[in-house]
């Protein structure tokens, strides 16, 4: 690393430290301030050692001040809140961790797995609901919400809009060049089944490949476990702070969690990783098979017309169909994202109609083409 980069970043563990410090100051939540006070003495302690860093290039370099920027993100929390505070900090830890990960690879050491303690603990201090933002008001951070019915429910929902809007517009386009029923028939059947094996597969990669981190991440957390017992310990406890424990909870919580490797263990994934360990992120093929059937369900809606009317009566009451269709799926995608009923039915009937009159009107332009 050259002296810039070094100067650079030790001018940021500068920062990090003075604003945890300045935002621990105005705490009234005791177990809060102690936590980023704790962090703030961390964060000296990485800067001290990149002054030693820096020496290495100029012996007589003398530790910044806090720079103009970060007293000036102060003064900004003490009119506005300390949120965007907070979730600068959460930003630095992200890439401090994110460094420190790939600088080890390029060495061809073995990331340690205590990378993203600092982000999970600053986290924590994030949702934690006595986190005095104001100087003497309580507020509450926005929390992240865990989407309702996990990876079956999203495959499901998603699986279906899918099968429907990509259907219907297949289905369209080629009405719209004006073949005949069986052609529609078979190349709706078609769509249907390239799309449901596809979008099965995508989400078995998908959920499997998570379930497959997740293990890595619980394996490499137990090797280090084994190898520094303390630290992972030490970390625990102040993680506990950060949810609002008092020093005493927080120590007798962490010394009973280390009283055997399965318990300590059990409690480093479920709070530093945030990983179900029964569940590691969601059966794959639950995911894949959902998704499947309900791609099937959806793209099955603006095809079944086709099979019992022909032309115009056909495409009529395939529209109809897939109308009540996009709009159920609307409304079902509220579930995921807490918006009202009736805008997100009738967002997703806007844009599933959209889509189908784009391409009915290009199969319609190459039906004339080809007859002409």
């Amino acid at each position: 690393m050259d002296l810039s980069k070094l100067k650079g970043q030790l001018q940021t563990e500068v920062d990090t430290a003075f604003l945890y410090d300045s935002i621990a100051a105005i705490q009234s939540d005791e177990n809060l301030s102690r936590v980023l006070q704790s962090l703030a003495q961390i964060e000296k302690g990485h800067a001290k050692h990149m002054l030693d860093k820096v020496r290495e290039f100029e012996p007589n370099h003398k530790l910044p001040p806090p720079s103009s920027r970060a007293k000036f993100q102060l003064k900004l929390g003490k009119l506005f809140g300390y949120n965007s505070i907070i979730s600068s900090l959460s930003n630095i830890e992200k890439q401090f961790a994110v460094n420190s990960i790939k600088n080890k690879i390029e060495k061809g050491e073995k990331p340690s797995g205590f990378e993203h303690n600092h982000l999970n603990i600053i986290e924590a201090v994030n949702n934690n609901a006595a986190l005095n933002v104001s100087g003497g008001l309580l507020s509450k951070f926005e929390s992240r919400h865990k989407s309702v019915g996990g990876n079956a429910l999203r495959a499901a929902v998603l699986g279906s809009n899918d099968g429907l809007v990509s259907n219907m517009s297949l289905v369209m386009g080629v009405a719209g060049a004006a073949v005949s029923n069986n052609n529609i028939l078979l190349t709706g059947i078609a769509g249907l089944m390239a799309g449901a094996i596809s979008m099965a597969l995508g989400e078995w990669l998908s959920v499997q490949s998570s379930r497959e981190l997740n293990q890595r991440q619980i394996d490499l957390e137990t090797e280090e476990l084994e190898a520094s017992p303390e630290e992972e310990k030490k970390e625990l406890v102040l993680l506990y702070q950060a949810k609002g424990m008092s020093v005493a909870e927080a120590q007798k919580l962490a010394d009973k969690a280390f009283e055997n490797p399965e318990t300590a263990i059990d409690a480093i994934i479920t709070e530093e990783l945030g990983i179900d360990k029964e569940e590691l992120g969601g059966s794959a093929w639950e995911a894949a098979i959902a998704s499947f059937i309900l791609f099937s369900i959806g793209a099955i809606i603006p095809l079944y017309p086709f099979m019992i009317l022909d032309g115009k009566n056909a495409i009529l009451l395939s529209i109809a169909s897939s109308v009540v269709g996009l709009f159920g799926i609307g409304a079902a995608i509220t579930l995921l994202t807490g918006k009202n009923i009736m805008f997100s039915g009738m967002r997703q009937v806007a844009f599933g109609l959209a889509a189908a009159a784009v391409t009915y009107g290009i199969g319609t332009l190459i039906g004339v083409s080809l007859a002409g």
